[in-house]
Parts: structure tokens; sequence; C-alpha cells
């Protein structure tokens, strides 16, 4: 291949964008050399997107493909119904790999850190690049757990269409739903794939109505299955009135025949067909007026006329719009369906182009790209992931980021394969690049070509009209979306195994934070301890575990707090003075604040001023007034945990002329501490959405231990052959409940968490966990 590779090179010498002609033989032979990724565990990869088989095609078409034939894609669903299996059979039958992988044996691609491999969980978001028939596919899978829900966040945030995954036999479970809403708020079209078609007790029709009820979405059934459960075989492909039948003897699923349906050899399977192509354009028909035109114009007489390209180019403007989501069907682990899934990707979904980005106007084909994930390479140093909006990134580039307000040079760009990555010269608009040598970025910052050209797209938005925000600063408004990052519900502190060890456990915290956002590390002021903030369970265990492999570091783990909030319940006046002599400066404040509950949910602190507070004093000493009054709020009287749901009225402000605006926010924060202190208080909990799925002879133990855990059930639904059970339950009573329903269900049940509210406590939980915390119980 390599040989073809540089005759080719010697045929075709005026590509300027590669600057092969200035090449020698021998760099060429390097480059190529270099194309080609190292992979360990006996895997086999094909060397470059585009070069499988003998189809030599031109060195500028693999690596900058045209910018319509471009997918940026991602899978996602809840835990467990598949995603990972159907993007290794994807990478399978595209050519990537030349064995199939299995979750189970380890030895998936997108798969690849060792905690991922044991578990058989997806915990970070891999990046994979590959051609489909011409396209060029960037595919992401994402976690389904609760714990990594911002991993899915920060790559729907990149993406322009996703793959939603479902368990045929459980339908719309809960991770499912966060990750449609997910999908919802960045506005991705997206089409359903019915995965685990041959599992026992698994419904088509089951499915798709819970998509329907659950998701309230519109469903055009592209595909209906060939039987179900144990006799599933195939599926119908209803645009073209095939049917696609996979051979029993093929190990791959990369042999199937594709046949017409005939009305002498499938009579009942034509006529079921034909009523759901009828009922799929009058569905598309009733939400695309342009294909409404056409079917009452030529075809209204006959809806078998209509060629299956004009109901397919409907069907892709309708999923870009967003109004319904085309359903597809198959079994992964059982290597059916795929390739029409991949079909309908590259059919259905958007290309960057036909994606409307408004900012992209101002940039005027400027470099403009958003770094949306961070890894830590031991040879490479940090690899920052990044969407390209517009503009071409090429290495030794000088960069702006706008988020950091620094400058700084890409060394090296490379194709994201999973773990193995494949050095390229270039990459222009609508790909997803992995970049080294950034030193700086962290997630959601965002990339520009130089300072300068920042500033004229900040005037261009101006002209546009942009001047609702006129007090930000003209950066601010060129900001693309970053990340909500969650608030951490779990706490508990680490330890490195020695004094000395304490900067290297620093150092880890600091890039595993880089990487991750959803993790906050802090030092707890009375006893020095580095205190780790996480998601849940599994995250601070993945975390501790990653720090031991990665970094060879024993780190011993405090037990696991929950991350309790405080709140006031009446209004409380409080006056505080401030009056040191530091050398010959005397700083004198005299503070008179009010504080008083809330009835919207707020984590900041609400700050209002009294009128009799002159505007003057305010111009010189706001920010420090906020300052001390944030720094207060973090720390309330029970527990010492963040106040929340709060408002703070200043009354009355008496500076001493000559005193430090550090003096004036301790005074504020001294003086908020002594009005939360003698308002009657109350600590909120951390209340958690709760989803078991359970077999109807365990229900009733699951209840019991549930009432136990002063659990509040909403309702009990049935899904097939079992019950559903969704209700709330109190984080703290919820620690360690994965072992227990294990033991309860002999292991048959599942359960899935996700953060509700916070709520007060009664009086008596109340006392008994203040009781807890000063050691009288």
């Amino acid at each position: 291949m390599l040989t073809n590779l540089r005759i080719f090179a010697v045929n075709h010498q005026k590509i300027p964008s590669l600057h092969i002609n200035n090449m020698c033989c021998c760099k060429i032979r390097a480059s190529l050399k270099r194309f080609k990724p190292h992979v360990p565990l006996g895997r086999n990869y094909s060397s470059l997107p585009g070069l499988i088989g003998n189809d030599i095609k031109s060195l500028h078409s693999i690596i900058n493909p045209p910018i319509a034939k471009i997918r940026n894609i991602g899978i996602m669903a809840h835990i467990d119904a598949g995603k990972t299996t159907t993007t290794e059979r994807i990478l399978y039958y595209s050519g990537y790999t030349r064995s199939l992988g299995d979750v189970d044996d380890g030895d998936t691609v997108t798969d690849f850190m060792a905690q991922e491999r044991e578990r058989g969980i997806t915990i970070q978001s891999a990046a994979v690049t590959f051609d489909w028939k011409g396209y060029r596919v960037n595919l992401i899978d994402t976690p389904g757990h609760v714990d990594f829900t911002l991993e899915v966040e920060r790559c729907l945030r990149v993406l322009d269409g996703a793959v939603a995954v479902f368990d045929a036999s459980a339908g719309v479970e809960a991770q499912t739903l966060t990750v449609w809403r997910q999908a919802d708020k960045h506005k991705i079209p997206r089409i359903c794939f019915l995965n685990k078609m041959d599992k026992t007790g698994a419904s088509f029709n089951y499915a798709v109505k819970s998509i329907r009820e659950k998701l309230k979405a519109k469903t055009l059934l592209l595909q209906l299955p060939i039987g179900e459960a144990k006799t599933f075989k195939g599926v119908v492909d209803v645009v073209n009135k095939e049917k696609l039948l996979w051979n029993h003897n093929s190990n791959d699923g990369k042999d199937f025949e594709r046949k017409p349906l005939l009305e002498i050899s499938d009579p009942e399977l034509l006529k079921e067909t034909t009523e759901a192509r009828n009922a799929l354009i009058e569905q598309v028909a009733d939400l695309d007026d342009e294909f409404a035109d056409l079917v009452l114009g030529e075809f209204s007489e006959n809806f078998d006329l209509l060629p299956a390209e004009k109901l397919q180019t409907a069907i892709h403007r309708v999923t870009l719009a967003q109004t319904a989501v085309p359903v597809l069907c198959g079994s992964a682990l059982k290597n059916k369906g795929v390739q029409p899934l991949l079909d309908a990707v590259t059919m259905y979904l958007p290309s960057p182009e036909e994606r409307d980005y408004e900012f992209l106007q101002w940039y005027k084909g400027d470099l403009c790209a958003l770094a949306f994930k961070v890894l830590h390479d031991k040879q490479r140093g940090p690899l920052v992931f990044m969407r390209i909006y517009s503009g071409m990134i090429k290495p030794q580039l000088a960069i702006h980021n706008i988020n950091g307000n620094c400058t700084e040079r890409i060394s090296r760009l490379l194709l994201p394969f999973a773990d193995q990555h494949i050095e390229i010269p270039s990459l222009t608009a609508g790909n997803i690049a992995l970049t080294v040598g950034l030193k700086h970025t962290a997630t959601g910052d965002t990339i520009v070509s130089s300072k300068s050209s920042a500033l004229a797209a900040a005037r261009r938005a101006e002209r546009v009209g942009e001047k609702k925000h006129k007090q930000n600063s003209e950066a601010e408004r060129l900001l693309l979306a970053g990340v909500e990052i969650p608030e951490p519900v779990f706490f508990c502190t680490i330890e490195p195994p020695s004094v000395a060890k304490q900067p290297d456990l620093d150092h880890a915290l600091k890039c595993l934070q880089r990487e991750d956002p959803s993790l906050k590390v802090k030092l707890d002021p009375d006893s020095g301890q580095t205190v780790l903030c996480g998601m849940g369970e599994l995250h601070i265990e993945i975390i501790h575990d990653r720090i031991k492999r990665e970094y060879g570091l024993e780190t011993y783990l405090g037990p696991l707090q929950v991350a309790y909030r405080e709140t006031i319940l009446n209004s409380v006046r409080a006056i505080d003075t401030l009056d040191r002599t530091l050398g010959d400066r005397r700083h004198l404040v005299t503070v008179e604040l009010e504080a008083r509950p809330i009835e919207t949910s707020s984590v900041m602190p609400v700050i209002e001023y009294a009128e009799s507070v002159s505007e003057d004093l305010l111009n010189v000493s706001q920010e420090a007034i906020e300052n001390g009054i944030h720094s207060a709020c973090l720390q309330g009287p029970l527990l010492g945990s963040p106040i929340q749901d709060v408002a703070i009225t200043l009354h009355s402000l008496i500076i001493h002329p000559g005193t430090s605006t550090t003096m004036i926010s301790a005074c504020v924060s001294r003086c908020v501490q002594k009005a939360l202190k003698n308002a009657d208080k109350q600590v909120l909990e951390p209340l958690m959405n709760l989803e078991v799925t359970v077999t109807s002879n365990y229900l009733s133990s699951v209840l019991a231990d549930l009432a136990q855990r002063r659990g509040n059930i909403q309702e009990i639904q049935t899904r097939q052959d079992n019950k559903v059970v969704i209700g709330f339950v109190p984080l703290a009573e919820i620690m360690g409940y994965s072992t227990v329903l294990r033991t309860l269900t002999s292991g048959s049940a599942t359960f899935a968490l996700e953060l509700s509210a916070y709520q007060a406590m009664n009086p008596q939980d109340q006392s008994i966990l203040l009781r807890r915390r000063s050691g009288l119980t």
C-alpha cells in the first residue's frame, strides 16, 4: 500500500496544500509511516481513512473531504443499551478493524481505559474517524452512566447529529431521558436505533410506543423487524420495499441479501410494508410542505409510484428540522442491521454546512474552533479535542484562546482514532481534530487564529446588531457556549501515602480536573486536607483508581460524605464594625445588613442594596462587598456547607478614608456570618430521582427496603415482564444501594439515579445528623 501511495505522490506532484512536490521521497516515506498507527492488544487496524483495500484516493481527499460529505455524530443511550457494541460493529463494517471487538472480552476500540475494559462500561467519550461509502464520519461513543453525564454534554455540544440507541426490550429508560433532553437543548437532529431485537422480551411496537409517549417524539418507521427475540433474522426497508436477510453461516454479519418484496413469496410482509410506507408518506407530508405538494400533485392516486429518493430527501429535511425522528432496528451483538444504520446516518443526518451556526458569519472564514475535551498522554502531554467551525488548522500554527486570553502554538495535528492517533498536515472546517502542544487550553474554550481576528469578528457582531449586552467585553460576545458543569453531590478526603508525595498528588488532580471539569478539588480550611468532590460513588472510585494506575500513587480515601446545603427560615438584621490599625493606617468599616430567605431556588446569594447606600460608595467598594458576601455564604453555621436560597440586603456602609478593600470584604463577610448564625437554620439534603427495574416476585422486598430509606414512591409502571418503581429518595440513604439491591433481588434488578433537587430535612433527621457530625452519636 505504501508503494502505491509513493507512485501516487510522484505522479501527482501538483498538490500545493500538502507541499508534496517539496518533499523528497524519503520524507514522503517517513511521513506515511507516521500515518500508520501502532496498535497493541493484537487488534488489526487499517492504516488511513480512505485507504481500504485497493481504493487509493488523493491524499488531500483523505485528510480534508468536502464539507458536504462530513458527518459528526454521537452515539448516546442509557447504560447497557449497546452503544459500544454498535460502535464496534460500525468500525468493523467500515473497514477500520479487521476483527470484531467485544465489551465482555475487553477488546473494544473505544473503551480503551483499563477501568472501562474491566467494568464493561464507557467512562470517557472516545472519538473515532472512519469512511463509509464516500462519507467521512467522526463518531463519538459516549457514556450512559449518570455519573458521567458531563462527558455526554460536552460531546453533544460539538456534534451535528446523534444516534440514540435503545434496548428493544426496555424502550426508554431513565438515562435515555437525560441524554434526550441534552440533545434537545443543543438542538441536535437524531435517529433512533432499536438494538437487541434478538433479546428475549424484545418488542418493536413497545419500544416505539415508549419513544412516542415518554420522549414526546414523532417516530418515522423506516424499518420493520422480520421476527422478534429468538426469531429475529432481518429487517424490512420500508422506503424501498425490500427485505434484508443476514446469512446464518456468516460469523461477522458482512453477508446479507437485499431482496425486493414480492406478492408471490411474501404476501403478508408486502401488505404490512405497503401500509407502513403509505403511513410514512402521509406522516412526512404532514411535516414537510414541499413534499406534501409533490405527493398531492403527482402521486395522490398511487403512493407506490413515489420514488424512494424523493421520500428520502423529505425525511432528511424533516430530521434536520427535528419535527420527527427516523426509527431503525437491529441487533449489534448478532451483527444485524448495522450497515443500514450507517446508510441512514449518511442519508438523514446533517453535514456541518446544514447546521445553522449564527456566529460563523462574524468570522468570514477565519479560524473558529471549540475545545471540547482534554486528555493527558504520558508521551505527548495534553491532547485537546477540537471541533473546527470555520477556517483551517495546521501544525506549528499560533492560535488565540479567547477564554484564557492567551496565545499558544499547536505543535502537531492528529486524526483521532480512539487511543490511536494519525498525524496529518492540515484539517479544515467541519472536522474534529486532536491537537498537541496546547498547555493552557481547557474544556469549553473558544479558539481563534489571533486576537485581532477575534476583535474584527466582535466588530462585525456589533454591526449585525448584537448590542444587547453593552456592558460585556467584545471578546465575551464571541465565546461559544461552553459546557454547564453540574454541582457535585458527593465528597471525600484524599490523602497521599506520605507528605513528600503531596506535590505529585496535586499534579495528578490538576491533570484530572482539566480532563474532567465535573471533578472539583478543594482544601478544607480547618484540617488542611484535600477534598475530592464528584458526581457519584462510581465517579470518585474511578478517579481514585486512575490516580493509582496512571500516576502510580497509592492514595487513601476518607468516608464518602453527602454534599448538604443550608438555608435560613426567617429574616435577621446584623451590624458589625471592624477597626484595625496596620502600620500607620487605620482601617475602620461599619456594616449593617439583613439576611432573609427567598422562595426561588438560588445557589448564589441574591445581593440587594438599600436606597440609603450612596452610589458613589458602591462604585468604589461594590466588588469588595460582593466578594465578602459570597465568601461568607460558602460555609454555613450548622455543617459548614454552602448557603443557598438567601437574599442579603445592605442597609448601611460607613468606611473610614484609607480603608483597604480587603478590610471591607472581611467586615461584610463577618457581618453576614453573624446574621446567619442568629437566624433559624435549616439543613437541605440532595433528593434523587430513583428508577428501579425489578421482576414482580421481588417487588415487595424492594418497596419495603425503600420505605426504610425514607423513599417516596411516585408510581409503579409495567415494562414487559418487569415492574419499574419510580420515586424520590434522599442521597444519604442510597449510598451503597447497588450491593443491597443485588442481594435483595439475586442480582436481577437494576437502578438509575439522578439529582432532582435539594429539600429541607425534617427536624428529627436534622438533629440526628448534627449530633453525628459533632461526634455525640
